[in-house]
């Protein structure tokens, strides 16, 4: 299957670990997303609600608060 390159979005502290991880642990990384985004969208076609509840039950579980979450949503 041939690769496509996509842009997206991340908090600061993601960027900069990415930006700094090995040639070795990027790939790594870039296989656990490829994998995730693909469960997402197309191995189970889930409930766009269901998916958001698993995302927000995951972010409250490390920490994200309600607060944090709309600061980041209002920012640019």
């Amino acid at each position: 299957m041939a690769s496509e390159s996509i842009s997206i979005s991340v908090d600061a502290d993601a960027a900069r670990s990415f930006k700094e991880a090995s040639p070795d642990q990027r790939r790594k990384l870039e296989l656990l997303l490829r994998l995730r985004l693909r469960e997402l969208t197309v191995e189970r076609a889930r409930p766009l609600r269901e998916i958001m509840e698993e995302t927000g039950r995951n972010a409250e579980a490390k920490g994200l608060t309600p607060e944090m979450l709309e600061s980041m949503l209002g920012e640019d």
